[in-house]
């Protein structure tokens, strides 16, 4: 590990060196191979793919009021004002830094920007306790073979719209729901919005093995803790008739409401062979990750060269896998998992994140898990 440190932190010195150097360089310089993705005027979304250059050329705090302008962001205040540009200055740095160590994504500005990395995961993540498989829930290996080389649940009509959790740690209930709808969908062929504000309100379950882990609205939760709630509650009603609020309130879940009942779930092994064949046969799957890189992700796939794998801390919802995401450091096409996120269209791929498949990336191996709906 620490051979690896001093890899990543002579990659990074070396990136930084040669951005300061296209000070005194004419254009020609920008399109260095190592900052192309994020100065590339020829790539679409320009706006991100060059912030580097424009930040040299227009200075951070020219870019700060872009961004804030682009983003509509609003501070209360000229010390809170400075606090913020400050903060953005640095996540300059760690998007430089994420480029450096994610070559085959894109990483710039994005609305995360003027926050830092503990604001980040306490407002935007939400997935508490870990890696750890929850106990007596059975994990199931199914016949893996014969899988399609690429595959995609949004296409047959299993995944809802992209939502957004806004500043709540609700990344769990959203995970749930996702893998709730697709499991409705593909026994009934009905596509239904489900509720996360029932989870946010109601739902206080803790993990069979770690007590400390409990779902807590705004504060964190799992999704196996939710599958349990909802098998105890009765099931979860639609999104129009509970809608999301983004922040916790008393419950008001009313069981004449309940549109969708939960009949079972389970962990799925950490071979992701088998997570590809359960997504296929079985629906889009809950999934928990390590998101350091998605505060500063854009597009492409993401590959990391180091990237934790014990520390989970968000859920998203697996929906499918391509055969031909590009990767440089690999040296051809690698596989990717397309990954629906809760942060809203203007996030990443209109609201979704590609990761590269096969390394247990980023541990979304770890906490990976299928729900089974009730048909009455």
């Amino acid at each position: 590990m620490i051979i690896q440190e001093r890899i990543a932190f002579a990659v990074v010195a070396a990136l930084t060196l040669t951005i300061s150097a296209t000070t005194a360089t004419s254009d020609a310089s920008l399109r260095d191979p190592t900052i192309l993705q994020v100065t590339d005027d020829n790539i679409p979304n320009v706006y991100h793919r060059k912030f580097l250059k424009d930040a040299l050329l227009l200075g951070t705090e020219e870019r700060f009021k872009i961004f804030m302008k682009k983003y509509n962001k609003e501070y209360g205040s000229r010390e809170e004002y400075v606090h913020r540009l400050g903060v953005f200055a640095k996540n300059i740095v760690r998007a430089v830094e994420h480029q450096a160590m994610d070559p085959t994504a894109v990483h710039g500005v994005t609305q995360f920007m003027d926050l830092t990395e503990d604001e980040f995961e306490r407002m935007y993540t939400g997935v508490v306790g870990g890696g750890a498989h929850v106990e007596g829930v059975t994990t199931s290996f199914v016949e893996a073979g014969g899988l399609p080389g690429s595959f995609d649940w949004r296409k047959k009509g299993a995944v809802t719209d992209v939502k957004m959790q806004g500043a709540c740690g609700s990344c769990w209930a959203f995970s749930t729901t996702g893998a709730i709808e697709g499991a409705h969908f593909i026994a009934t062929g009905k596509l239904l919005n489900l509720s996360e504000q029932q989870l946010v309100d109601c739902d206080n379950k803790c993990d069979m093995v770690d007590k400390r882990a409990c779902d807590d609205g705004c504060g964190g939760g799992l999704m196996t803790n939710a599958y349990r709630y909802l098998m105890e509650a009765g099931g979860l009603e639609e999104e129009g008739s509970y809608p999301y609020t983004g922040k916790r309130g008393e419950c008001k879940f009313d069981k004449e409401k309940i549109a969708v009942k939960v009949a079972n779930f389970t962990n799925i092994p950490i071979d992701e062979t088998q997570i590809a064949t359960h997504l296929v046969h079985h629906g889009p799957l809950a999934v928990g990750l390590n998101a350091i890189f998605m505060q500063t992700y854009i597009g492409g796939v993401s590959c990391p060269l180091i990237c934790g794998k014990k520390w989970i801390n968000h859920g998203v919802l697996l929906v499918g896998y391509g055969a031909k995401g590009f990767s440089i450091l690999r040296f051809g096409y690698k596989p990717y998992w397309i990954i629906k996120n809760s942060w809203g269209k203007q996030w990443g791929e209109e609201g979704y994140y590609r990761l590269c498949r096969g390394h247990g990336m980023c541990g979304m191996n770890r906490m990976v898990s299928a729900v089974v709906t009730q048909v009455s």
